[in-house]
């Protein structure tokens, strides 16, 4: 059971980075793909409709992680408490940004949100990257599952890490990349004209950073963290998960020489998902590694809650997930197609 739910929450956590992660790609690029106000309503058209509900996935996926491994959420709640807190602010600035650069005309009041919103989509991507190096890397947990980091230390690896390091920031710059490539794949799709071509070459041009910080952090991922070679040394099915990232990675590169930028927006969604279910994959059945000493670790095992619970939990779990599903899928094709350029400010 605690196997199952380990699954369930990292798809979860897939598709919010799939569906959540092009409106943050798409707010850290619109300021060079818009070079006009009209433009740049044009970008946040793009994501209008969707952006609120792809978030639902991201309260989701916290709800189901505190109902399944409850000891998981208290330990990284408690040594994250700094970053979650600038997340949240960063995410909150996001949100109203958005909302409320349409309540003036004035160029400043606008200008000065469009930047607000670039900027706190920029740094969510970097902060969660630098999340999941956290996790892969490990963190400085106690006897009793407990830890607490700085923002930032020596920038070194060892027993004084800090949240940012030199190999989280490794972590944090390859997701800002990815995600921006994949707004950027979004923007083409929605779009038409002038933000639609320079989407197409910025992502051409973001597509060699990604491939070069994939290679990157790869390399030294399997250096520094040993579980995941071992892994994939005792479970060699497990190559399927990267090979479905690298099959991504190579569809995007061919699909954007087509222009067919549907394919290639789904391509995207697929090296992203191929590229942390590699992670998680390669942690099992560790939930939370422990840069101290190996038996500190967190697993399914001592993370999880009560066999009974989370049999009755899956219960409502399923239910829950169909409505989210459903409700993500109707507003999808409710607001399909390109976006209209002559639209006003709420115009989709």
């Amino acid at each position: 059971m605690p196997t199952t739910w380990f699954c369930l929450i990292a798809v979860m956590i897939a598709m919010y980075v799939v569906l959540d992660g092009f409106d943050l790609g798409a707010g850290a690029i619109h300021l060079w793909v818009a070079r006009d106000d009209g433009e740049r309503q044009q970008v946040i058209r793009s994501i209008g409709p969707v952006w609120d509900g792809n978030e639902v996935w991201l309260i989701a996926a916290g709800g189901t992680l505190y109902f399944a491994f409850p000891a998981l959420y208290a330990s990284s709640f408690s040594g994250f408490y700094l970053p979650l807190m600038i997340v949240l602010w960063l995410l909150i600035l996001r949100g109203i940004a958005v909302e409320f650069r349409g309540h003036l005309t004035a160029a400043l009041w606008l200008k000065f949100w469009d930047v607000v919103f670039a900027g706190s989509s920029l740094l969510l991507a970097v902060f969660y990257g630098a999340a999941l190096g956290n996790v892969v890397r490990g963190v400085p947990l106690n006897d009793q599952g407990y830890f607490f980091e700085a923002l930032w230390t020596n920038f070194r690896l060892g027993p004084n890490t800090g949240i940012l390091d030199w190999y989280t920031l490794i972590v944090g710059a390859a997701a800002l990349a990815t995600l921006a490539l994949h707004g950027a794949l979004w923007v083409a799709l929605k779009t038409e004209g002038p933000v639609q071509a320079r989407s197409r070459f910025l992502a051409q041009r973001i597509w060699w950073i990604t491939l070069v910080l994939t290679i990157v952090v790869t390399a030294v991922t399997f250096a520094i963290q040993p579980e995941v070679p071992a892994n994939l040394t005792l479970h060699p099915w497990g190559y399927v998960f990267p090979a479905f990232a690298l099959l991504g990675l190579a569809g995007m590169a061919w699909f954007m020489r087509k222009q067919d930028d549907l394919k290639t927006f789904l391509a995207s969604c697929t090296y992203i998902a191929g590229m942390l279910t590699s992670v998680v994959f390669g942690l099992y059945p560790l939930v939370l590694p422990a840069s101290t000493k190996p038996e500190y670790s967190l697993t399914i095992a001592n993370a999880k809650a009560g066999d009974y619970g989370l049999r009755i939990g899956l219960v409502w779990w399923i239910i829950g997930m169909a409505l989210v599903t459903a409700y993500t899928i109707y507003v999808y094709r409710s607001f399909s197609g390109k976006v209209r350029a002559d639209a006003g400010e709420k115009g989709y």
